[in-house]
């Protein structure tokens, strides 16, 4: 008689998930979530905790977006509880993971009492989550895997007590994963051993990213008159819009499309207006996800000037929708582009090298159809299927 293989009882835990008053925020881990669910092998219950902030008003940016987050939600099928817990800008980074803890952990408690099963904690990003939820694992007798995406180990750990924490959180973690080969590295730098730790990368939606039916179109509703580039990702200084905007100066018959919201955007607009581009580079603003594949099929290349990534969703998008990158040779983004019909590297990070790279690019410009296609090999099957194995391996099964 065979066995009957029970689905996996997930508690899902990042602070870095979408609510309705910031449906991009932390979208991929979404993403990721929904396709290991659309395998029918797995449930989630999924504890998304926001800052607490006592005001709504506009006037305090993301605090009060935090502040309109419901307390509960549901989004694409998922139930979703998003409980405050406080923190202390600037000088509370040390004590996060325990203010995180000490939050979550009667929420917890009450889900169990209430009836909720959970087999284990799947968290992501390792500061502070995976360290509070490598206590929580201890303190509920519930295995932890924790995923690292990329300034969690990439930047946090050159603080002294936050690098003690994420190494304790490793020892206590039956198995972690990381979105690319080079975190992976920097994970066993960090003291794990090699075998726990898996490499699953993100995926991308291909029946939502395509190339559109009528690029003109899609041109003529921007009001694209010239070749263009588009940076897509929040206006902060480590995403490297001014670098972009500084190439620009070189890239005459260009144009560039930047979307996305943050606290640089004054700046940005101040650069601009200062080497007089504003009438070929514009701040399109915060952009629903869904309405992304036009703005990435009517460019011509996507351009990614980060100074930091794990695994960069924007280029898989961009190349769903047949348009190739020109990226910052950063851990990951190389992982990303391993073909000439993905786009080119650049180096070193600088509006030089980005507009030397975006003249190599359109040197000899791949075939879209063929961009599209090296897109197509990089679905979420494969993470969703090596997501199982792991959770299989760390429960027994």
């Amino acid at each position: 008689m065979s066995q009957i293989v029970l689905p996996i009882r997930l508690l899902t835990f990042s602070t870095l998930f979408p609510h309705a008053a910031r449906p991009n925020h932390g979208i991929f881990v979404e993403n990721r979530l929904r396709h290991l669910l659309a395998s029918q092998a797995a449930t989630s219950l999924v504890l998304a905790p926001v800052p607490w902030f006592p005001s709504r008003s506009n006037r305090f940016g993301d605090w009060a977006l935090n502040a309109r987050a419901p307390q509960q939600e549901t989004r694409h099928g998922i139930d979703i509880r998003h409980p405050r817990y406080p923190v202390l800008p600037k000088a509370g980074m040390s004590i996060a993971p325990w203010l995180l803890y000490q939050a979550v952990l009667p929420v917890i408690r009450r889900l169990l009492a209430a009836g909720h099963c959970f087999d284990l904690i799947d968290a992501h990003y390792v500061y502070p989550d995976g360290v509070a939820a490598a206590w929580l694992g201890k303190r509920l007798g519930l295995p932890v895997v924790i995923t690292a995406r990329g300034t969690d180990v990439n930047l946090i750990p050159r603080y002294a007590m936050p690098r003690r924490l994420i190494q304790d959180a490793i020892r206590k973690a039956s198995a972690l994963v990381a979105v690319s080969a080079a975190l992976k590295q920097v994970l066993v730098e960090l003291g794990a051993p090699d075998d726990k730790v898996t490499v699953l990368r993100n995926g991308v939606e291909t029946s939502l990213f395509r190339p559109p039916a009528d690029r003109a179109a899609a041109r003529a509703k921007l009001g694209l008159t010239r070749p263009a580039l588009i940076s897509v990702g929040g206006l902060i200084e480590r995403k490297g819009h001014h670098r972009t905007i500084e190439a620009m100066r070189q890239l005459a018959e260009f144009e560039l499309l930047i979307a996305g919201e943050g606290p640089e955007r004054e700046r940005l607009a101040a650069l601009i207006e200062r080497h007089g581009l504003a009438d070929r580079v514009r701040l399109l603003g915060p952009r629903p996800h869904a309405s992304l594949p036009g703005l990435y099929g009517a460019a011509d290349a996507s351009v990614l000037a980060s100074s930091r990534e794990g695994w960069a969703n924007v280029l898989l998008e961009s190349m769903a929708c047949g348009t190739p990158v020109v990226a910052s040779d950063i851990w990951g983004n190389p992982e990303v582009v391993r073909a000439p019909e993905a786009g080119v590297i650049y180096q070193p990070n600088t509006p030089d090298a980005i507009a030397a790279g975006v003249r190599r690019l359109f040197a000899s410009p791949p075939d879209r159809m063929a961009t599209r296609g090296y897109a197509e090999g990089l679905s979420w099957d494969e993470t969703t299927a090596g997501q199982l194995a792991l959770f299989h391996r760390v429960l027994g099964r």
